[in-house]
């Protein structure tokens, strides 16, 4: 659009230009966003004639030209900035809005985006931070310690138009580490549980789905049950909440808050359990008390790690939190186009979730990301996870100069 403001910005080469004649530039314009306003970046690159007794015929172009290479760029040839990709991503995931909408907001603002244009750099987007969620995945699995739970999320079917399926994200979330990831699958079974905690050793923590329970056979996994789903039945389990409120307050470590709980939540525990084994004899099997009962004495065992390890939560209320952005989502978007569509929410979910733990600024860490990850080596991607992620002291003017007002 002509009539957006530009910003320009000269790359001159790197060679000495020296006694060299200025024969022109290549201009390439990307679109930028912040929040509020577009513009146009210019990235101006002269060309410079090389002295004919100097020519080399290696460089860009025909021979006997300087120019600057350009920039590498999150979609390659494409027109959007790392800014505007992350706004999109970010409001999307974060914010739960559907593109459509967002595509009605920047018609506003005097920049039409067909849809189908913003569902490609969507997947592009999501493809390339991949092998962050990667990294963050197998980083979170290889952890001694996770909570598990799982959510619906309607997804369309790829045979009958208009239809859709209830489909599964699943989130894992290693406490100790502040690393949560989302995984999607097209059902609630044990096959996604199954892979996913394929490897895996050390305490697993989640609710009362009977999926989990596949793993008691397993020597390797101990498993923990969720104290909130009990507490929500029985009320005098709020002397133990009242225990870990202190232990948060005291910023107590594992151990301490170990020593703690040893102390002050342990004979709560063991006289609830007295209790309730009691009761269990004097009430109707169906009746909601007598269920309430059966449910927590069925998981007593899995419910008393917290008092094993100072490492385990009392609940899984924090990992319950990651997921309810998902539900924001299903009543803002609906539902995923298709399966992949899903997966590709998975991973800027478990993405965004991540930057909240850490109390890392999304928008930020996101441009930033995206302005490195083109050039960054496969190996080194872990560096710019959110529990890890650094600003660089010096970044390029003209990217620099790009998110100023």
């Amino acid at each position: 659009d002509a009539s957006l403001p530009r910003r320009r910005f000269e790359i001159e080469p790197q060679e000495d230009t020296s006694g060299m004649k200025r024969i022109g530039e290549e201009i390439t314009e990307e679109l930028d966003y912040r929040p509020g306003s577009f513009w146009v970046n210019q990235y101006v690159r002269p060309k410079y004639a090389v002295p004919q007794q100097d020519s080399d015929p290696s460089t860009e172009e025909q021979p006997g030209v300087v120019i600057a290479p350009m920039p590498s760029r999150p979609i390659e040839k494409g027109i959007p900035s790392a800014g505007l990709l992350a706004y999109i991503l970010l409001s999307k995931t974060a914010d739960h809005l559907p593109l459509y909408r967002i595509g009605k907001m920047f018609e506003r603002q005097g920049v039409s985006i067909p849809a189908a244009t913003m569902i490609d750099w969507f997947k592009a987007t999501c493809n390339l931070v991949k092998p962050l969620y990667e990294a963050q995945k197998r980083l979170a699995l290889g952890a001694d310690y996770l909570q598990m739970d799982e959510s619906p999320i309607k997804v369309l079917e790829s045979e009958t138009k208009g239809k859709t399926h209830r489909g599964y994200m699943w989130v894992c979330r290693a406490p100790v580490q502040n690393l949560v990831f989302f995984s999607y699958n097209s059902g609630r079974s044990a096959q996604e549980p199954t892979k996913l905690l394929k490897n895996f050793k050390g305490t697993l923590q989640s609710d009362g789905y009977s999926v989990y329970e596949m793993f008691e056979g397993r020597s390797e996994i101990t498993l923990a049950a969720c104290l909130a789903h009990a507490r929500r039945k029985f009320t005098k389990i709020q002397a133990l909440y009242q225990v870990e409120r202190s232990a948060q307050e005291k910023q107590l470590n594992a151990t301490e808050r170990l020593a703690l709980r040893q102390e002050l939540s342990r004979p709560v525990f063991d006289e609830l359990g007295e209790y309730l084994k009691k009761e269990l004899l004097e009430v109707l099997p169906k009746s909601p008390i007598g269920q309430a009962i059966a449910y927590a004495l069925h998981r007593w065992k899995k419910l008393e790690q917290f008092l094993l390890d100072g490492r385990v939560e009392i609940d899984t209320n924090l990992l319950e939190n990651k997921i309810r952005p998902l539900a924001l989502g299903r009543k803002n978007y609906l539902f995923a186009g298709n399966d992949e569509a899903a997966q590709r929410l998975a991973i800027a979910y478990s993405l965004m979730a991540s930057c909240k733990i850490n109390d890392i600024n999304p928008q930020t860490w996101l441009r930033d990301v995206l302005f490195r990850l083109p050039d960054m080596p496969v190996n080194q991607v872990e560096q710019l996870l959110p529990h890890r992620w650094k600003p660089l002291d010096v970044y390029p003017e003209w990217f620099a100069l790009a998110d100023d007002g």
